[in-house]
């Protein structure tokens, strides 16, 4: 059973950047595609990107240029870097993980705030 705990939310004016983690324990983060989610209230989950098992990444048209996703093995950690952020990035951010990027949804941190200002 892998658990993920998010970290690195908080409040920032628009503009500004944030890096949030995703702490993984009892399995490796190199061993499954990993993903950050995002979501507003009384809206569907949104995808921000993905980080296959060899470290290709992908991102939402919305982050594109302006986020990063990163994983350190020793750490067995992900990370988002946001930067540039706008006022419609305010969300609460998951971490996921599963066996394949197609789909994922097998495992699911806690979720960290983000709320961005103007």
């Amino acid at each position: 059973q892998v658990q993920l705990v998010e970290s690195g939310g908080g409040s920032v004016q628009a503009g500004g950047s944030l890096r949030l983690s995703c702490a993984a324990s009892g399995g490796t983060v190199s061993s499954y595609c990993m993903g950050w989610f995002r979501q507003v209230p009384g809206k569907e989950r949104e995808r921000v990107g993905t980080m296959s098992r060899s470290g290709f990444t992908t991102y939402a048209d919305s982050v594109k240029g302006r986020f990063t996703i990163s994983r350190d093995n020793a750490k067995n950690s992900l990370y988002l870097q946001m930067n540039s952020l706008k006022t419609e990035d305010t969300a609460m951010y998951y971490c996921a993980a599963d066996f394949a990027c197609v789909n994922i949804r097998r495992y699911w941190g806690q979720g960290t705030q983000v709320t961005v200002s103007s």
